[in-house]
């Protein structure tokens, strides 16, 4: 999507000038650089050509599929390297590989203060220094202590143990020890609220949990005595050595002494031998029981073994060219979440580094970061990176705020060489000039050498896509997968830039198309086969914990033995074997008049509308009309009121019923510019004052839309936008 120009015509004349003078100068060398040899000596053609080559096919010819990458349609490809079959093998094999590169990187704190702001409010701003790094090798140790350590406090092999932590170095440590000394892993969220805490810990039945000081005392400690089986607590921060308040029964370690503990001569030699002789963990092995973030109901344990991880990060790696030792990866996003968990092994895999960051301290502008400081991504420059679509979609609408408020000659050249740069990715070609010119102080938000940017956890839009494309001068990997594949299903060749669709299947898998009769979608349709998508291959995961019903509604095996997973999303098949996803079967309403309304496609489109920060669309079976709650952009619903001369503090705009028809009057015009249909366009809305994060309850980690929690929050609202009140 193009911007749109509104500009002097001699500024255009002159840019149009440089670029033709420009383009003269490079044709030849760019035109030769373009094509890039195999090491057989074949060409794999323009980065055009090879966007429109074939990435999978139906293996029997039918519409419906199966379908299969173009370089696996013989067998499906189980592992990165022969005997390497167990996470534990895997680590090992980076340590031994690369024993003495950097592994896991955190910031030191040099200081912390309270800063208030102008409305009262206090934040808390942190100053940072730079990353302290653990080697492959000392990582290796750490983990193998921490494992000797957890068995001499009584942990047994094949005896659930969790973790409940936020995303640091230590998190992957413990992951390690735990994969080594073959304890299965549950993750449980740290957002979740209590009773699903305890949920998650007394039906995985775990004696030990491993957490930080901060989430022990905010939310373990609350749901304790309902935790009976509890028996001890590792304490990843040098925390102090004294607990008091907490019940008798449980003892709490610091993960430094637990280590200590596992470094003994006698400890160390004793677990050694028994998980060598007896406990080493089979491919078969449960390796994590990841529990869901619970967006449909009450979160479901996940069991994943070695081998389905393996298999996993094999068909992702395939997937980033030129993975090596030489990349940095930024790790932020949960890592209770598959998206996360997968590529920080994927990156493990390969002998790249991985520095630690958090939301509130990832960019210089960042909430956490005093001003003056630098971010975290300026510090780490990394070149790896993924990121859940709401994250790129609020970098997308701050720097184009940022561009409607540049001066005249400013926006022009940014809009200029945007919609330049647009035109010659569609041809496959590169824009160094432009890169270096207009978009290089854009790219050093992310640190200035990001070569890749994987999107997962939802659908990305399409203007976010191209804009990340464009102004990061990076490709946008889009994936697709679930926690029941190990994240891992499909994900977009980096030379594929068009928008809308989530690549081609993994080499680790293969995907087919079942007619869904009630939604319409079936593999006879044209001008492209749909249906709901089945994912199967060595990837899809060994079922819910304790779900026997659920499993068997979900998995299935077919008459090869292959296992197949029913994700519940409607996809269609393209003619050069890309996936896109067109609904789900859980979004789709249907409206009294016999209309289907599929949500998820209402909120991606709206959510592009720059007076919109987030959005729920929900609608009753046996209503006329679709209704929305909003969360406005501050910035630009202040700007709107401004025009209209309304006054009020921020909650009593959100409250007004004349700022509400504003609103939904902007709303009205930015969806029928986007094609919806009458029926589909939100009738009434409620704006919403505060926004959805994970802490309110209302987002999962990944900032899905936990549809039952926003129903039962806006329950009022519901009732009087359908007449009830």
């Amino acid at each position: 999507m193009k911007l749109k120009e509104d500009l002097n015509p001699m500024l255009l004349l002159l840019f149009h000038l440089m670029v033709w003078i420009y383009t003269v100068i490079t044709f030849l060398p760019s035109y030769l650089l373009s094509w890039v040899s195999r090491p057989d000596g074949n060409f794999y053609g323009s980065e055009e050509e090879r966007a429109k080559r074939a990435k999978a096919r139906s293996v029997l010819g039918q519409p419906e599929g199966p379908y299969r990458a173009v370089s696996s349609m013989k067998k499906l490809v189980t592992s990165l390297h022969p005997g390497v079959d167990t996470l534990d093998k895997m680590f090992e094999y980076a340590a031994m590989r690369f024993p003495h590169r950097d592994c896991l990187g955190t910031r030191e704190v040099i200081s912390e203060e309270d800063e208030r702001q102008s409305n009262g409010k206090v934040f808390k701003k942190v100053i940072l220094g730079e990353y302290r790094w653990l080697s492959y090798k000392d990582t290796l140790t750490a983990a193998s202590h921490l494992g000797s350590g957890l068995a001499a406090l009584g942990q047994r092999p094949k005896t659930n143990i969790a973790i409940f932590c936020e995303t640091r170095a230590e998190w992957i440590i413990a992951a390690q020890a735990c994969f080594t000394y073959n304890f299965p892993l549950v993750t449980i969220y740290s957002t979740l609220g209590g009773p699903a805490i305890a949920h998650g810990l007394n039906e995985t039945q775990v004696t030990h949990i491993i957490t930080s000081r901060e989430l022990l005392e905010t939310r373990l400690k609350a749901i304790l005595t309902d935790v009976p089986r509890l028996q001890h607590i590792i304490v990843v921060d040098n925390a102090p050595t004294a607990w008091p308040g907490y019940p008798r029964g449980i003892s709490i370690h610091n993960m430094a002494a637990v280590q200590k503990l596992g470094a003994r001569h006698e400890n160390g030699r004793f677990c050694l031998c028994v998980c060598s002789l007896i406990y080493t963990p089979l491919p078969s092995d449960i390796a994590v029981i990841m529990y869901t973030s619970g967006s449909t109901g009450i979160p479901k344990g996940v069991m994943i073994s070695h081998s389905n991880i393996i298999a996993g990060i094999t068909g992702m790696a395939e997937r980033i060219p030129n993975l090596c030792e030489e990349d940095t990866y930024i790790g932020y996003l949960p890592l209770a979440h598959v998206l996360e968990l997968s590529a920080e092994l994927v990156c493990v895999s390969h002998g790249c580094r991985i520095g630690y960051s958090s939301p509130q301290t990832l960019a210089d502008q960042s909430t956490k970061i005093k001003k003056g400081s630098k971010g975290d991504t300026s510090m780490l420059q990394p070149t790896l990176m993924a990121a859940v679509p709401e994250i790129m979609d609020r970098i997308y609408k701050n720097v184009m705020t940022k561009v409607e408020e540049m001066n005249c000659v400013q926006r022009t050249l940014f809009i200029l060489a945007y919609n330049y740069k647009l035109e010659q990715l569609a041809k496959g070609y590169s824009t160094p000039l432009c890169d270096r010119l207009v978009f290089r102080k854009v790219r050093s938000l992310l640190g200035g050498r990001t070569r890749v940017l994987l999107s997962g956890g939802a659908p990305l839009s399409a203007a976010t896509q191209r804009f990340m494309n464009v102004c990061f001068c990076c490709p946008v990997g889009q994936g697709y997968g679930l926690t029941e594949t190990c994240g891992a299903g499909t994900i977009s060749e980096l030379w594929d830039y068009s928008t809308g669709r989530v690549g081609g299947p993994l080499v680790c898998c293969e995907i087919k198309l079942k007619d869904w009769v009630e939604g319409g979608y079936h593999s006879t349709d044209k001008p492209y086969p749909r249906g709901e998508i089945l994912i199967g291959g060595p990837n899809v995961t060994m079922g819910y914990y304790k779900k026997d019903a659920k499993n068997q509604e979900d998995f299935f095996v077919d008459e090869n033995g292959q296992r197949w997973f029913s994700t519940g999303d409607i996809g269609e098949f393209q003619e050069d074997g890309c996936l896109k996803i067109i609904d789900r079967k859980k979004d789709l309403v249907k409206l009294q008049a016999g209309e289907y309304v599929s949500l998820g496609k209402v909120e991606a489109m709206l959510k592009n509308c720059p007076l919109i920060d987030n959005i729920c669309a929900y609608a009753n079976s046996d209503e006329t009309y679709v209704i929305g709650f909003v969360v406005p952009n501050q910035k630009h619903l202040l700007a709107l009121v401004d025009q209209y001369g309304i006054r009020g503090s921020w909650e009593e705009l959100c409250n007004s019923k004349a700022v509400e028809e504003l609103v939904l009057r902007v709303i009205t015009e930015a969806a029928l510019a986007a094609q919806l249909e009458r029926f589909e366009i939100p009738r009434k809305i409620r704006l919403s004052p505060e926004p959805w994060t994970p802490e309110t309850g209302l987002v999962t980690d990944a900032f899905k839309l936990k549809r039952k929690e926003l129903k039962t929050h806006y329950q009022d609202d519901i009732e009087r936008m359908y007449g009830g009140k």
